[in-house]
């Protein structure tokens, strides 16, 4: 065969390849820049498929501080305002604990991600060996601590006194409000929202029943209010450990705590641990100076706060979905995958914020009536939920992307971002603290430093962080 014929040939067959590879590359380059401007197939089924039963779940949970609401707040000013600093404490006390669902769920997912699904069950048993131990703790040291952590926020008189009683009567129940966190923090991880919301959702009604029960037939005031909540958190950690061992038992995996996997649950929860106490932190000085501005502005201020608790629950089911898929995405190295999750949640999150701030701000007249029958009680609170309601859509945008960076175990950042916007919110509320008028102005001027000023420091420090790279670490 002539020599410029050979080379020919393999002049063509370079050529063809070149263009092939040249094909691959615009087939790929497409996909890349169509999942920038498009999410993939599927997500928005996937992100209602884990984030609607987590709603469910997450709303059930502030039902419970809606029913003692409406049932002590019946009892008098003085209970409700009681009841309001005792929740605060409690609510402080498992709020700080939250790492054991959030990292759990991130871990989980990952694992999950990676295939080893055997490996996500073993994080999920330590993580709730860990809960129980420290549920356990925190019972005893609340249970002794009551009366100086009521005073520590500036309570006299029979407020301190409701306050201590409720405190001592729920606290029994904190080792089986940790276990629920791990263990729903598990089956979120294996993308399992449902059995949550059945549990959550009977919970709710039990204590429900339970709180009239207690209250009213019983005789026992704002005690019963504290028990019913105790029991029926013990009763609901039973039986979400139960699904777990079952799943555990299936896969063939011990449930004996391992020392190694105990400290790799401490590990991973710290920072988030630092970043959840930087947000306790700025509830509980919000309280205070609800405290300092008087009765009135505190026992509205619980009202508010149990709205706003119920309606931040609400959003964080959206984050709960960007954990579990983002978590997911990162394991099985999809890092496409997970910057379209992250516009994709975000564009719910700020869309829930919407509609849920008009119905908040809307119709707050109208359901404020149910916690107080004090008329300025009501007049301050229906202010305040309004000047909330306004901040909404940008807590919508807060919640999901605090969800995408656990989901992504970026925990480091997020502790060093609570404390960053903890210090710019700390002298707006001393502020309010000192100048603000009495009565529902000064309520109203609380909820914007706190809805306003505070949620804008966490929305441009978590905004900026998630228009990088560095969070998106791939693997198990």
């Amino acid at each position: 065969m002539p020599v410029d014929t050979v080379g020919d040939g393999a002049a063509l067959r370079l050529q063809t390849r070149a263009d092939a590879v040249h094909r691959l590359w615009t087939r790929e380059r497409l996909v890349q820049i169509s999942s920038v401007g498009h999410r993939p197939p599927g997500v928005d089924r996937e992100i209602l498929a884990l984030a609607v039963p987590a709603l469910g779940a997450l709303v059930a949970e502030p039902l419970f501080v809606l029913a003692d609401s409406a049932v002590v707040g019946h009892l008098g000013t003085a209970p409700l305002a009681g009841l309001s600093l005792a929740s605060t404490v409690l609510v402080t006390v498992v709020g700080i604990c939250v790492f054991l669902a959030y990292a759990t769920t991130a871990a989980v997912a990952r694992r999950l991600g990676a295939g080893d699904r055997t490996g996500a069950l073993r994080v999920g048993v330590d993580g709730m060996w860990l809960a129980l131990v420290l549920g356990v703790l925190l019972a005893a040291a609340t249970e002794l601590g009551a009366p100086a952590l009521v005073t520590a926020l500036g309570a006299t008189g029979e407020v301190h006194a409701q306050a201590v009683t409720y405190l001592r009567w729920s606290a029994p129940g904190l080792p089986g409000m940790l276990l629920v966190l791990a263990a729903t923090g598990t089956l979120r991880g294996l993308h399992d929202t449902r059995t949550p919301l059945v549990v959550a959702s009977a919970g709710a009604v039990g204590n429900a029943v339970l709180n009239v029960a207690l209250v009213y037939g019983a005789g026992m005031g704002i005690a019963g209010s504290g028990l019913g909540t105790a029991v029926t958190q013990l009763v609901m950690a039973a039986v979400l450990a139960a699904v777990v061992v079952r799943g555990t038992r299936t896969a063939g995996t011990t449930l004996r705590p391992a020392v190694g996997g105990l400290w790799a649950s401490v590990a991973a929860g710290f920072p988030l641990f630092v970043r959840t106490l930087s947000l306790r932190a700025a509830v509980v000085l919000t309280v205070w100076v609800a405290t300092g501005l008087g009765d009135v502005e505190l026992a509205g201020h619980q009202v508010v706060n149990a709205v706003w608790g119920l309606t931040a629950f609400a959003l964080d089911a959206l984050a709960i979905a960007a954990q579990a898929l983002v978590g997911h995405a990162l394991g099985a190295a999809d890092v496409a995958r997970t910057r379209a999750l992250l516009r994709r949640t975000l564009q719910w999150g700020v869309g829930a914020g919407v509609v849920i701030g008009l119905l908040v701000g809307g119709a707050a007249w109208a359901y404020v009536p149910l916690f107080s029958p004090d008329a300025a009680v009501r007049h301050a609170a229906v202010l305040a939920l309004v000047v909330a309601a306004v901040t909404m859509p940008m807590s919508g945008w807060v919640f999901v992307l605090d969800g995408v960076l656990i989901g992504a175990g970026d925990g480091r950042f997020l502790a060093w971002a609570g404390l960053a916007t903890l210090a710019v919110y700390v002298p707006c509320a001393l502020a309010v603290r000192a100048w603000a008028p009495d009565g529902a102005a000064g309520l109203a001027w609380l909820w914007a430093a706190f809805g306003g000023v505070f949620m804008a420091a966490r929305a441009v420090t978590t905004g900026w962080r998630a228009r990088g790279t560095a969070w998106m670490v791939t693997g198990a």
